[in-house]
Order: structure tokens, then C-alpha cells, then sequence
């Protein structure tokens, strides 16, 4: 198997975000955007899936973290598709369903090339700390689009805000660790077009 590893840089006018992931690592993270609740979910989404992960972002979080949150989706979206190459051999989907005390979380993907994410996760409280918590939809989409993964995400049940985004962050993990994994039996692209 080849080395699944990638680092990915996009710097603009309000971020400038870098990116690198082993998908068969071990669930080491070093996370820094000035956020501390993303930073904290990745932690969790890098130790849950073995990935290791280590992002450097900055932003214009001085405004909102918007800009930052997003544009973290659309570099770690395109590090996971370029870690990933031709998907030879992967399974290619994955799903989990997560508890986290009151919470619980259902994400199933598929890494079919073609994005969509269906977002039913309506957030017990609109804010953590300073953050807006409907910026997690952001940046699932923008991860979706650039990693052409669909992605469905839906909370089963859910009241304190903190457990529903661990729960989202760690189902996450384990359904994309799962469908990253080789399957020996797989000789070629999960696919009958031949191509993802």
C-alpha cells in the first residue's frame, strides 16, 4: 500500500490555513486556529479515526471565525482526497453512530467523488462560547465538496450542545476511518464506473 499521507496550503486575504493528515496514523494532533472548540473537536475527530492531523490556521477570527472555519473544511477536505489518490482497493463507506451522555449522533459517508451533505443537526444552543455553532455546517460542506464526499449527518438525540458536537466530531471519525480502510478483497476501485 502506498504511503496515504498529504499536505495541502491555501493562504487568502482572510485565511491562510495549512493542512497535513496521515489517513494510517496513529491519533496524533497538533491543532492551532485560535478557536478552542474546533481545536478541541479535531483533537477528538484525529484520535477517534488514528488519523494523524496537524493543522496550522489563521484568520480573520477577529471579525468571525466564518472565514477560518470554513476554509479549515475546504483544505482538510482537499488533504483527505489527495492522501487518499485513485481509492484502489478502499471500502469506501462508512457510517457510525456515536453516545456521548445525553447525545447521539448518526454520520454515514460515502467516498463516491460526488459532494453532498444532508445537515439534520439543529444545535441545542446557537452559541459555544463565542463561537456560532451553525459554522459546523460550513465547514462539513465545504470538507464535502472538496473531499467529493457525501456525507449525512443527523442527531438522534441531543440537549447539552458540547456532547452533540463530540458525538458529531468522534462519528465522524470512526465512520471515515472505516471507510478509508483497505480491504484486501478489493483489487480495484470500489465502483462499477471504474472511477471515484
Amino acid at each position: 500500500m502506498s504511503d496515504r499521507t498529504a499536505s495541502v496550503s491555501r493562504k487568502t486575504k482572510e485565511t491562510d490555513i495549512s493542512v497535513k493528515i496521515n489517513i494510517d496514523g496513529s491519533g496524533k494532533s497538533k491543532i492551532s486556529c485560535g478557536i478552542p472548540f474546533i481545536e478541541h473537536m479535531l483533537e477528538l475527530f484525529a484520535r477517534h479515526g488514528l488519523f494523524d492531523l496537524e493543522i496550522r490556521a489563521s484568520g480573520d477570527i477577529q471579525v468571525d471565525c466564518h472565514h477560518t472555519v470554513e476554509d479549515m473544511g475546504i483544505v482538510m477536505g482537499e488533504a483527505i482526497s489527495k492522501a487518499l489518490g485513485d481509492k484502489k482497493g478502499i471500502c469506501r463507506y462508512g457510517w457510525a453512530v456515536v453516545p456521548m451522555d445525553d447525545s447521539l449522533v448518526l454520520v454515514s459517508l460515502d467516498l463516491s467523488g460526488r459532494p453532498f451533505l444532508v445537515y439534520d443537526l439543529l444545535p441545542p444552543s446557537s452559541h459555544i462560547k463565542d463561537m456560532d455553532t451553525r459554522l459546523f455546517h460550513e465547514f462539513f460542506q465545504a470538507l464535502s465538496v472538496k473531499a467529493g464526499m457525501n456525507i449525512h449527518v443527523q442527531k438522534l438525540k441531543g440537549e447539552e450542545t458540547h456532547h452533540t458536537f463530540e458525538a458529531l466530531f468522534k462519528a465522524f471519525a470512526k465512520a471515515l476511518d472505516q471507510a478509508t480502510r483497505v480491504d484486501p478483497r478489493v483489487q480495484c476501485i470500489p465502483s462499477t464506473k471504474g472511477i471515484l
